[in-house]
């Protein structure tokens, strides 16, 4: 027994060592729980993304045998591209339109169904469920409703005296159709999000500015909004990156037409690696919108960040 007591001691020297702190538990305790995904995130992602920088300096194409090295040749082609200047200029559009438009849906729609209602609970699945759709059965859906011939909006417009609009035809309706569709397809989530953010902020706020004879837009404007502001800063963030990679909504409903009208950053980075088989080229593509994505989330979190209080 003595000797089983004498090896289960702590030896003398690791008596020195100094404890660690709860807080060095924790966050042992926290590395340790987030080691499984780190690993996967560096095999699937990390290498990933090395690889694609590392052939975006490579002329590689698939029926190609060799692949020579070329340098920053792709990236100095990209910035002489009038085609991706396009593509970019669509994006920013469609991304601006969409986020802005996703974020108010989704905040007046979360403030609807957080009201003491009957049915609460089905109003939010009904309004989740467009979310749950695939892109290609959205694309279908909205190829039917946007028709000039059979479209259900045109006919609904058309009893307010509105000739049949061509909104896949028109260049300058275009992205704000696909706009449409996307926010109709996308604000599900977000409202989720807009609601979790309503329920966080104290009720005894809203019955103090109600004692003190606020109304219902300085109730909003001066306590849901600012209070609201991680809540919004996380929508437009995660929507601004989503919004950038669209892809399914021009490919299945316009093929990136009229023209190229609705050509997007990642319809334009299929045409050049899975149509073209540039691959290289491809890469480049891939890593500018990495780039590009980036700087433009840095702008939101200075411009947003700054004035959230969690």
């Amino acid at each position: 027994m003595l000797g089983i007591n004498a090896r289960l001691a702590r030896p003398k020297w690791l008596a020195l060592l100094p404890s660690p702190s709860l807080r060095t538990r924790e966050a042992i305790a926290a590395y340790l729980f987030l080691t499984p995904f780190l690993i996967f995130f560096s095999i699937f992602f990390l290498r990933a993304v090395v690889k694609a920088v590392d052939f975006s300096f490579y002329d590689w194409r698939l029926l190609r045998r060799t692949i020579p090295y070329i340098g920053f040749d792709n990236y100095r082609e990209l910035l002489d591209d009038e085609i991706w200047w396009i593509a970019l200029r669509n994006t920013v559009q469609f991304a601006a339109m969409t986020v802005a438009g996703t974020t108010i849906v989704a905040l007046a729609a979360a403030i609807a169904v957080t009201q003491p209602i009957r049915g609460q609970g089905f109003f939010r699945v009904l309004l989740y469920m467009p979310s749950l759709f695939s892109v290609g059965a959205v694309g279908l859906i909205w190829v039917w409703l946007l028709s000039t011939q059979f479209g259900v909006i045109n006919y609904g417009l058309s009893f307010f005296g509105i000739h049949p609009i061509n909104w896949l035809g028109d260049p300058d309706l275009v992205l704000p159709a696909l706009s449409l569709t996307t926010i109709w397809w996308g604000f599900g989530f977000p409202m989720l999000i807009f609601i979790a953010g309503l329920q966080g902020i104290p009720d005894h706020l809203f019955e103090a500015a109600k004692i003190d004879g606020a109304n219902g837009w300085q109730i909003f404007s001066h306590i849901t909004v600012p209070l609201l502001r991680p809540t919004i800063l996380f929508v437009t963030v995660t929507g601004v990156i989503a919004q950038f990679q669209a892809f399914g909504q021009p490919y299945i409903i316009t093929n990136g037409g009229p023209g190229r009208a609705s050509y997007t950053v990642i319809y334009y980075l299929y045409q050049m690696a899975w149509v073209a088989f540039r691959m290289g080229y491809g890469a480049a593509v891939a890593v500018t919108i990495a780039i590009i994505i980036a700087a433009i989330t840095a702008v939101q979190f200075v411009l947003i960040g700054r004035r959230v209080e969690y």
